[in-house]
């Protein structure tokens, strides 16, 4: 979106570096997130903090290599892969938008969970209600001030309700910090899936993205664009921390989990029927500011792409959300088409990144910016370490 603060990127420069890392953050944090980090705690207990910090690092060494490439370069990361090999960058858009897409339908259905958790509607009510609310946003004349907003807002309210949890648990909090830096057992499997679900796909392009269509870009700004790339990462891994140390609490006390939705088992144990409410509340929140992260992040790969959605980006953003609607609505969430998409996610992660390392030497892209070599080792050992990973995973699932 170019509204809001596009023209004048100098105007309320501190609301958009922050909105970009929540844009980020709550892109990362949704349905899948809530449910993947209340299961692996029951299954590592204490040990999964260590899962959680490595994933962190690996993490930052990602995002940083990004965000720093594409916004001194001043292009979309579609617009550097076409300059490193044409054809590219319409390929990388591909697998976002697909992988967006997919996605975007389990992000929908959450919605549904969530407001019927908090109301009793019905859960494809409640997903029109909330894919309503989702075009209401993008229709807004200051749709990225709005956005802006919208993902702070409920990105705090997630992470205080998460809290209260989180106190009123008890989790052993000795035990927890001892662990995460010592670890009695830990899962490289669980150390992608957590990587894939907080930088990969299209999560590590949205706050990017967002930069450029508010026109910070360029060296001057590297300062900020690393404090808004580091602060992204921080959110998620904070929430995902604060949810740890909620669902250790439970788990600690000998409660098993529900299979079917061990997130909501985790609130519900800890404070009652207020806890279930409560998760309604964080279930909402996560997956309404996933759906306008993974829509706007996914149209702005088109954008350079293609002069008609350049034109019509509100347009065919609202058709990517009803689309999305539609097809929960008539068949659900289509599991097999989830785990490809999940599959997608975690190759799109060391394709995209490997191509932005290339690029961070080429002058044609950077210019005179000298990109630091310490990012550049760490990016390759994310690259190297994310393919094998992702590679060994896919083969198993087939």
């Amino acid at each position: 979106m170019t509204s809001g603060s596009a023209n004048s990127p100098r105007k309320g420069t501190k609301g958009v570096i922050l909105g970009a890392a929540f844009l980020m953050a709550t892109s990362a944090i949704g349905p899948g997130f809530l449910t993947q980090t209340s299961l692996f705690t029951g299954e590592l207990l204490t040990s999964f903090g260590f899962v959680i910090l490595i994933s962190v690092l690996l993490d930052i060494g990602a995002q940083l290599n990004i965000w720093r490439i594409i916004t001194v370069s001043g292009k979309r990361a579609q617009d550097i892969s076409n300059t490193m090999l044409p054809g590219l960058g319409i390929f990388l858009a591909a697998l976002i938008a697909f992988g967006g897409l997919v996605f975007n339908i389990g992000n929908i259905a959450g919605t549904g969970l969530g407001l019927n958790v908090l109301t009793g509607i019905d859960v494809k009510v409640g997903a029109v209600i909330s894919c309503g609310i989702a075009l209401g946003i993008f229709w807004s004349r200051q749709a990225g001030s709005l956005i802006d907003v919208f993902v702070k807002v409920l990105g705090l309210l997630m992470i205080g309700l998460t809290l209260y949890i989180a106190f009123i648990s008890h989790p052993p909090l000795g035990e927890a910090l001892y662990r995460t830096v010592w670890p009695e057992k830990t899962d490289m499997m669980k150390i992608v899936t957590l990587v894939g679900g907080t930088v990969g796909g299209y999560i590590s392009f949205a706050g990017a993205h967002r930069l450029l269509d508010a026109g910070i870009k360029g060296k001057e700004q590297l300062g900020q664009v690393t404090k808004s790339s580091v602060s992204g990462i921080l959110i998620t891994s904070l929430m995902r921390y604060i949810l740890f140390l909620a669902a250790l609490g439970v788990v600690w006390q000998g409660v098993k989990l529900s299979a079917t939705n061990p997130a909501a088992s985790v609130f519900q144990s800890a404070a009652g029927e207020l806890g279930y409410r409560f998760f309604g509340i964080v279930m909402w929140s996560a997956a309404i500011t996933s759906v306008v992260g993974a829509s706007y992040t996914s149209v702005s790969f088109w954008k350079t792409i293609s002069p008609f959605v350049q034109r019509n980006e509100k347009w065919v953003t609202s058709l990517f959300i009803l689309f999305s609607t539609c097809i929960f609505l008539l068949v659900g969430q289509p599991v097999k088409l989830l785990v490809l998409a999940g599959a997608v996610n975690g190759i799109i992660l060391p394709i995209a990144l490997a191509v932005i390392l290339v690029a961070a030497r080429k002058q044609k892209v950077v210019g005179e910016y000298k990109h630091s070599l310490l990012l550049q080792v760490i990016g390759w050992i994310v690259v190297v370490a994310m393919g094998y990973m992702s590679m060994v995973g896919m083969m198993k699932s087939v």
